[in-house]
């Protein structure tokens, strides 16, 4: 009959779900997405990871791509899921290229080797989101120290604003 619809097949218990068609799902890639891409626009200097993680986590989530870092996606098993492997393999390379491009050639020694993208975020939190005392007081200072001069109210606010949410990131980290 016109417009009756046929039922799809029933879903195969045995195959991952590793669709790369479909958005929502985190091993889909988008035409635009290549190795070469840069997702923020300052890269990590070892001064400003607190910045730089929070531009990262939200340009990894706007492109789905989050659980390859916090380790919420694992790799299958390169046996038991060859394909499933295969393509966990190319998105998580692929992320680890972002965040390679996004940092200081001299921190990138230091993270290149690692097998995944979520080992490469691991040790960058471990090593730049120490509480970090000097920097602290140096917000505080810039802070007790920042004047209008001859910004307009509104950059004087953005410059003022931009340090108090610096600090508070650093007051998170220590709680």
């Amino acid at each position: 009959m016109a417009g009756d619809k046929v039922p799809s097949p029933p879903p195969n218990p045995n195959k991952s779900n590793h669709s790369t068609s479909d958005i929502s799902n985190p091993f889909f890639t988008h035409h635009s997405d290549h190795p070469g891409l840069v997702l923020v626009s300052k890269p990590l200097n070892g001064d400003n990871y607190t910045s730089w993680k929070r531009a990262m986590t939200l340009a990894l989530n706007s492109k789905n791509k989050l659980s390859f870092v916090n380790g919420s996606i694992r790799a299958p098993s390169p046996e038991a899921d060859p394909e499933g492997y295969v393509t966990w393999s190319r998105c998580n390379d692929m992320v680890h290229s972002w965040i390679v491009n996004t940092i200081s050639s001299k921190i990138t020694d230091s993270i290149i080797y690692y097998p995944t993208a979520h080992e490469v975020w691991e040790d960058l939190s471990e090593h730049f989101s120490q509480g970090n005392a000097p920097r602290i007081f140096e917000i505080q200072l810039d802070i007790a120290s920042l004047k209008q001069e001859q910004q307009s109210v509104s950059a004087y606010y953005t410059k003022l604003k931009s340090l108090w949410d610096e600090l508070a990131t650093y007051s998170e980290a220590s709680q």
